[in-house]
């Protein structure tokens, strides 16, 4: 199959196309990033998915499937106007191409932090639980504005096979995404009273289910996690760190100091209560079996 995959040049894109093109497929990406040492076979276009030239891919390239990895996630590194800008029209883009140039399967990979954190949530959140993150992390407006806009599309584009891929945090031996950048330092900052467990999954078998999502008539809005959740003490111990309980009056002009990680606001309702996902829907459609557990996975972190 032909697989168009945006944002191939991050380190998760990267395991996708490794996973694609192991499979024997003929795979395509499109990042502003380069990727010199990137596979052989592998046809890299470096473009911004909301231009011209993404677009000339997608009609050159004619590809049966898209995987949309091209969100910006590091909300310390952009203005939120310029991270609405590419994560929502970029989007935007994807979808329209993919409907112009006959693109029959597209998977967009979302974040499970959608649903938000709330000391009144549900435990597991289900698909059709609504997107609270918009008002207790709004930092994370962009991204749900963007998996709202591409579940639109399975009643848009009916001839289109949509998948929105609401993935847990992922870990692993490259160090790289949201949870990985929090875990970074000696410390990690908690909120003095508060616990909760943090769901995340081996970055192998997050690019697995990713690929997974490829085969059959598989379409619909689905969450993907691992290994059960564990508390977040446990989390920050087992991956080599010493947690550093600070008092919740403190803790915003603690974090981006003495080496902690600089936080936004929002993030502390994160760090404060579960965003834990149940992902039995995608397990029953797909067949998905995560292939390391927590502890494997934490151990990959450390060393890594």
């Amino acid at each position: 199959m032909k697989v168009l995959v945006t944002g191939i040049a991050g380190k998760q894109g990267r395991i996708v196309a490794e996973l694609l093109l192991g499979t024997g497929h003929e795979v395509c990406g499109i990042d502003r990033r380069p990727w010199y040492d990137a596979p052989r076979g592998l046809s890299l276009h470096r473009a911004d998915i909301r231009k011209r030239a993404a677009e000339d891919v997608f009609r050159a390239f004619r590809p049966a499937a898209v995987i949309h990895m091209a969100t910006v996630t590091h909300i310390t590194t952009r203005s939120s106007e310029d991270r609405y800008r590419i994560n929502l029209n970029g989007t935007r883009a994807v979808f329209d191409h993919c409907h112009n140039y006959g693109v029959r399967r597209a998977i967009f990979v979302g974040r499970h932090t959608y649903y938000g954190a709330a000391p009144d949530s549900t435990l597991y959140h289900r698909e059709d639980d609504p997107p609270m993150a918009v008002t207790t992390f709004p930092e994370l407006a962009d991204l749900v504005a963007a998996d709202l806009y591409a579940g639109s599309a399975l009643w848009r584009f009916t001839d289109l096979a949509t998948a929105v891929l609401r993935m847990c945090y992922t870990l692993g031996p490259d160090r790289q995404g949201t949870l990985a950048a929090f875990l970074r330092g000696p410390r990690v900052p908690t909120v003095l009273g508060f616990d909760p467990l943090f769901q995340f999954m081996h970055e192998r078998d997050t690019a697995r289910a990713i690929v997974t999502a490829l085969t059959g008539d598989f379409r619909g809005v689905y969450n993907v996690a691992g290994p059960d959740p564990v508390p977040l003490s446990l989390l920050i111990r087992a991956t080599g760190r010493t947690p550093l309980p600070v008092p919740e009056p403190l803790f915003r002009l603690a974090v981006g100091r003495f080496g902690l990680p600089l936080l936004p606001r929002g993030a502390v309702e994160h760090i404060k209560y579960p965003v834990v996902i149940d992902a039995s829907a995608f397990r029953t459609a797909t067949g998905f079996e995560h292939q390391f557990d927590a502890d494997q996975t934490m151990d990959a972190f450390r060393s890594g």
